[in-house]
């Protein structure tokens, strides 16, 4: 301990200059005028919010697999040929449909009161009249997760779970596992049912539902998100040490196989063997709201950051291939969909809009050795926009995931998720939450990533990631 203190403040002796050394000297590589010029135009955009605005009004919730997700499609087709893409169509593919039912939740005793909550996708049902059961309360999933079967059996488990903000949106899946897979194990140790807090980040009573999965072979049960304050008062009740008792109403259904979709269009690039850049976002919504940040805004930035290329009078190398992409929020089935369609195309970059409509603070790419000097020249291209290079890996996102994992080269562009599970699916993922100088900032950035990445003159090969 003392020598740590002492070395410590002969460190702080030292000459500022002297600690300065440490940070190698970093030359900005110059960035082309005509790029910085697309950059600059797009921070006057107005494609982006329209998309957000159309789709949002004239739609609404869009839930995969569902009619108003159909209408989406259509409304879709029908955008992006006014915008002026070549190839607009639309691609049908077939998967299961869950739909949401009635929802209730009052605790019966000790002390009687209401509570809200949403079901959450693959949730089981109830029978019509209700389940009432004891409640087991687990403040946090660790706790559940090393109880005895024994405290879980027959009851309506509860698990807390509490998600902290975060810049990167990191704590989602630190928190989420309560929601993704907690379910799933609560009835394969023969619980009744099962609620979580919501995971998110707010204090308002507007529960967050997604998706939860049950694994082959185990019978889905009743699962649900009650909101943040009711969440709360359940782990206030048990604190007073008295047996919780539950009524839980939940009806939804699976209604089987029915018809979803992705929706493509293209900027043809002028070099067939140059390979195609993929981006995009995810069409669907949950049926909570609108979908504005999940995902209006991913769809609207990447189709508006390919409209100012198409518009700028020169063709690009590459082709930009922009994906709006179905049933993302209920398992992905969109992505793998487009994998099996075009996985042996040549794909040489992806990036996918998924975290919002705030500013992008932070970008992330995997390319391979041979085209650094790409890097490079975005990492300049954006940083007027106050965005800076991280040092992780590029290709996040459960919509490219399929087509990165075959070895395909992936750029991050990373908004700031500080505030974005706050409305993250929720009955508030509406319109209102939308900055218009945030989403040109976004429209900024992928616009000078997509006129350098698309006309890059280096070879942008397949990549071994790290991580995957």
């Amino acid at each position: 301990m003392k020598n740590r203190f002492l070395a410590a403040m002969l460190a702080l002796t030292l000459p500022f200059p002297v600690v300065a050394q440490r940070v190698a000297p970093v030359t900005p590589a110059p960035v082309d005028p005509g790029v910085a010029a697309l950059r600059d135009a797009a921070l006057k955009d107005d494609i982006a919010y329209s998309i957000v605005e159309g789709l949002t009004t004239e739609v609404g919730q869009r839930l995969a697999g569902t009619e108003a997700e159909a209408r989406a499609r259509n409304w879709a087709v029908a955008k992006l040929k006014e915008l002026g893409f070549d190839n607009v169509r639309s691609e049908p593919y077939r998967m299961p449909v869950w739909v949401r039912g009635d929802e209730r939740a009052e605790i019966v005793a000790p002390f009687p009161q209401k509570l809200v909550l949403t079901a959450l996708g693959n949730s089981g049902a109830t029978p019509a009249n209700g389940l009432t059961a004891e409640v087991a309360v687990f403040k946090t999933f660790g706790d559940f997760m090393n109880a005895p079967d024994s405290v879980i059996k027959g009851k309506i488990v509860y698990v807390g779970n509490a998600m902290a903000p975060t810049q990167d949106g990191s704590s989602y899946g630190q928190s989420g596992i309560a929601r993704f897979s907690g379910p799933g194990i609560a009835a394969r140790r023969g619980a009744a049912a099962m609620l979580i807090r919501s995971i998110g980040t707010d204090t308002h009573r507007t529960p967050h539902t997604g998706v939860t999965n049950f694994p082959d072979g185990v019978k889905a049960i009743p699962a649900a998100a009650l909101s943040v304050p009711d969440a709360k008062l359940i782990e206030a009740m048990a604190a007073r040490g008295k047996p919780l008792v539950l009524k839980l109403v939940l009806t939804p259904r699976q209604i089987g196989e029915r018809e979803s979709g992705n929706v493509i269009a293209e900027v043809p690039g002028s070099d067939p063997n140059a390979g195609i850049v993929l981006i995009g976002g995810h069409l669907d919504s949950w049926d909570l709201a609108t979908g504005a940040i999940d995902d209006a805004s991913g769809v609207a930035i990447t189709a508006a950051a390919a409209k100012r290329i198409l518009d700028s009078g020169k063709q690009p190398r590459r082709t930009i291939r922009v994906v709006w992409f179905g049933s993302e929020e209920v398992g992905g089935f969109g992505a793998k969909a487009y994998e099996k369609r075009h996985g042996t195309e040549k794909h040489v970059v992806a990036a996918e809009s998924d975290l919002g409509a705030d500013r992008i603070w932070r970008f992330q790419a995997s390319l391979p050795a041979t085209a650094a000097a790409v890097v490079d020249r975005i990492t300049s291209a954006v940083a007027p926009l106050g965005i800076v290079h991280g040092q992780g890996e590029g290709g996040d996102g459960a919509d490219i995931g399929p087509i990165v994992a075959k070895g395909v080269a992936g750029i991050d562009f990373n908004q700031s998720a500080l505030h974005y599970f706050d409305t993250h699916h929720t009955a508030d993922d509406t319109l209102d939450r939308i900055d218009p100088e945030a989403l040109r900032q976004n429209v900024a950035a992928w616009t000078a990533m997509l006129a350098i990445i698309a006309n890059a003159p280096e070879e942008i090969g397949p990549v071994e990631r790290k991580s995957r």
